[in-house]
């Protein structure tokens, strides 16, 4: 986390060469006010004035930082999580050089998309967080279908589809201390106005873009004005313990269930199965080949043809 706030602050001139060279003697903390400041300044593209006029919200998006130019805004949502911001705080940028998806895995995330995270400091009991993750994909969903998308579904856990395709990616992380969850950091990557030809050749066939799904270019900041009022009522039913209507319409939009899958569950455990549905917990049940039922509370499911 020190080297990417490090290389955030240099590339914006926010250091002086004293400071870069007497870097490891900077405390990391002592940069918190400086990468709020970066995050105030114009950006090109996303426009914080445009997100935040008559934004419809309570808490979600009413303290937000627009960057050019960052790693990952997960990363930068963390190290400002521990330096006093809001609940609800949301962390913008036009593009992201190292992204990074569940498992580690790498996240193309050029200009033209919508790439965002937002810290939230929820009051719930920690087996619910993995619903953080679904009721994301809900609010993501109806964010497109506002916007003309037709049936767009939610592929458990993370990804949200258009006719097969991956349109957005979901990464929920936990921010603990002394084994408690002070912050939950929810990424969320939507491939807005870009062309499937700008993402690596091995991710083409499986991926698509708002531009090219609706035939025309958007506007990203309506897109994220939107998406922050339909999080802010899904966060809402979850810090009030509305899980079942959040599984509900997670239900009504699954890609998942029904489907023949491989489930990759961590320390290489593998396995083919039928999706039977979701639990109340939010964890995916499989019905393997042997008719035994299976609980996948993390993992991956790879859609088999």
């Amino acid at each position: 986390m020190r080297e990417e706030i490090v290389k955030l602050l240099e590339r914006e001139n926010k250091l002086s060469d004293d400071a870069l060279s007497e870097i490891k003697n900077i405390e990391i903390n002592d940069f918190s006010n400086i990468v709020k400041e970066v995050g105030n300044e114009e950006t090109d593209y996303i426009k914080k004035s445009e997100i935040q006029k008559d934004l419809n919200t309570q808490y979600i998006g009413k303290e937000l930082y627009v960057f050019k130019e960052v790693a990952s805004t997960n990363t930068v949502a963390k190290f400002l999580s521990m330096h006093n911001v809001a609940n609800g705080t949301v962390v913008i940028s036009e593009k992201q050089t190292q992204a990074k998806g569940r498992s580690g895995k790498s996240w193309e995330s050029p200009l033209g998309g919508v790439w965002l995270s937002i810290i939230l400091k929820p009051n719930v009991d920690q087996s619910k967080f993995p619903m953080i993750t679904l009721a994301t994909g809900v609010a993501v969903a109806k964010t497109l279908e506002k916007i003309g998308v037709e049936e767009p579904e939610i592929k458990w856990p993370n990804d949200i589809m258009i006719n097969g395709k991956k349109i957005c990616g979901i990464l929920t992380e936990a921010i603990a201390k002394f084994n408690t969850v002070e912050n939950v950091i929810i990424g969320v990557g939507i491939d807005a106005n870009l062309d499937v030809s700008q993402f690596p050749k091995e991710l083409q066939a499986g991926t698509t873009t708002l531009k090219e799904e609706l035939k025309r270019e958007g506007n990203e900041n309506l897109l994220i004005k939107i998406f922050l009022e339909e999080f802010e009522k899904i966060s809402e039913l979850f810090n009030h313990e509305g899980y079942e209507v959040i599984l509900k319409e997670w239900r009504k939009r699954s890609y998942s269930i029904g489907k023949i899958v491989e489930v990759r569950e961590p320390f290489n455990t593998y396995y083919d199965g039928y999706v039977v549905g979701i639990n109340k917990e939010g964890a995916l049940i499989v019905e393997k080949i042997d008719g035994t039922l299976k609980k996948v509370i993390s993992g991956e499911c790879i859609i088999k043809n």
